[in-house]
């Protein structure tokens, strides 16, 4: 009845905490089902694309096979978003503290129980873990195969010796973090989001490679929590696809958090001293220096996880970037499909949702769902957050206006002691009609949604100004770029005509 049992898996430390977290993802007393003579869809990889694919699919009465090789929750559960956010919350904990003075608070920071903070992290994703089980997904109906999956022609995949024919599938295998060596440093030596959130002691000194969001929300953590933690960035700015005001603001605050930013540099080379590190490189045109460190975190983008997968077999097309998908995220194979890290270019949880939504749409039923037509909004989770959705006015295709409304003008912000941020949001040039947002405070990733609704509803700037907010919130900022807006209507002509309304009235 069933097939051969899964390889075990180990998260380091194998305490507790993660011993639960496997039991759910991958049990190591797991036996593959034998597979069905034929699945309406088969899905490879267990992380945010392929668990919502399949679910919705054996929801809606599809035969479904789900195929994952490592820990079912993928990047998000195990090495992502979960991890990152519960141990940037102790970060800001920390940070309270010493912010507290300013309050009138005469709080004193005693210590920082590092390791306490990350068995707090590791709890915290035991827990949640259940969600996403490999029990959980097989009582949904999904027949649910632990193994590496590999294609063995353009309708057939098999797994730990079992072959699995389908009429479609989807290829939802995620991204890992880019290898890109150091010279004279063994890739196994450095950290990656993958082994980070091992650590049971906090490094002293800490070295993080890359500027984007993992780099910075991880760096500004760390910091906090003790370490002496330098980030190397090679651009002029970290997160290089950001609006440069927030990125300004991101930058000053990490320096006041101790955080040594090296930008426009450059790393030749390093070199392993006993257990700690050595790192060689130059800041723009400076003379070589060099720097000690306890460990070295490489954050430096995302590469697709094809490995072993063998997509040239069933017909798939490939590039470094991943699998290519037009619109209606098909392959080159029309009957096979993908979703999430492993073909888009916004490599969050939520764009991963809502694409294994269309993929399910287009797959099972004629659906003509696109990827275009998704507006995708995300946040760096960073102290303060930046959060975006839509165009930047920097790299827009067409002429925008943009309304701006800085926290220090916003009575909460003031209040909160929270003013170094803003709201800006971009309309098309001389109309009303929303293009993009970006929002810089302590809640923009919350506060994002506000545009993104009007946006979706086809709402203009001008209709958010007459949208009542509680008094007072950060969230009125967004009201008020509607007020700016509207203003930009009352020409001279129109101030004359109401002057000789009041007049007569």
């Amino acid at each position: 009845m069933f097939g051969r049992k899964s390889n075990a898996v180990k998260v380091e430390p194998m305490d507790e905490y993660n011993q639960l977290l496997v039991d759910h993802v991958h049990p190591s007393d797991w036996k593959n089902p034998n597979p069905r003579s034929k699945y309406n869809l088969v899905v490879v990889g267990a992380g945010s694309a392929g668990l919502i694919t399949a679910a919705a699919a054996a929801g809606l009465g599809a035969k479904v096979a789900l195929v994952e090789k490592h820990l079912m929750g993928g990047d998000c559960l195990n090495h992502g978003c979960v991890p990152s956010k519960a141990l940037i919350r102790a970060a800001k904990a920390v940070n309270e503290v010493r912010k507290s003075p300013v309050f009138g608070v005469d709080a004193q920071l005693q210590s920082i129980d590092f390791s306490k903070a990350m068995e707090r992290l590791r709890r915290i994703r035991s827990d949640i873990s259940h969600h996403d089980s490999a029990k959980r997904f097989s009582e949904m109906g999904i027949d649910v195969f632990l193994g590496q999956g590999s294609f063995v022609d353009e309708s057939t995949i098999e797994v730990d010796g079992s072959k699995l024919n389908f009429k479609k599938a989807c290829i939802a295998t995620g991204a890992r973090a880019t290898e890109i060596p150091i010279d004279g440093i063994k890739q196994d030596e450095l950290l990656t989001n993958e082994t980070i959130f091992s650590l049971t002691e906090l490094p002293k000194r800490l070295a993080i490679v890359g500027g984007g969001p993992i780099g910075c929300e991880l760096a500004q953590a760390f910091a906090r929590l003790g370490s002496e933690v330098t980030i190397f960035e090679r651009g002029p700015q970290f997160l290089t696809r950001e609006d440069p005001d927030a990125a300004s603001i991101l930058k000053s605050q990490m320096e006041k958090d101790g955080v040594n930013i090296k930008l426009n540099s450059t790393i030749f080379s390093g070199k392993k001293e006993g257990k700690n590190f050595k790192l060689f490189y130059c800041v723009g045109s400076e003379a070589e220096t060099s720097l000690e460190v306890d460990k070295i975190l490489m954050a430096v983008g995302r590469s697709p996880n094809l490995d072993g997968l063998n997509v040239e077999k069933a017909g798939v097309e490939f590039s470094k970037n991943g699998v290519e998908v037009d619109d209606y995220l098909r392959t080159s194979n029309k009957k096979i499909f993908a979703a999430g890290d492993v073909c888009m270019r916004h490599k969050f949880t939520h764009s991963a949702d809502f694409a294994a939504r269309a993929v399910v749409r287009n797959a099972l039923f004629f659906g003509r769902a696109k990827l275009s037509a998704l507006n995708i909004p995300w946040a760096t989770y960073t102290d303060p957050e930046i959060a975006h959705v839509g165009v930047y006015a920097h790299s827009s295709d067409e002429p925008v206006d943009t309304y701006f409304k800085p926290f220090k003008e916003v009575d909460r912000a003031i209040l909160d002691e929270a003013t170094d941020g803003f709201v800006k949001v971009h309309t098309k040039k001389g109309s009303g009609k929303i293009v993009g947002a970006t929002i810089v405070g302590p809640h923009a990733g919350d506060q994002i949604s506000e545009i993104s609704v009007a946006m979706a509803a086809g709402m203009k700037l001008g209709k958010l100004a007459n949208v009542i907010h509680p008094y007072p919130t950060q969230s009125e900022a967004i009201r008020q770029t509607g007020d700016l807006y509207n203003k930009t209507k009352l020409t001279p002509l129109t101030k004359t005509f109401l002057k000789s309304l009041v007049k007569f009235s």
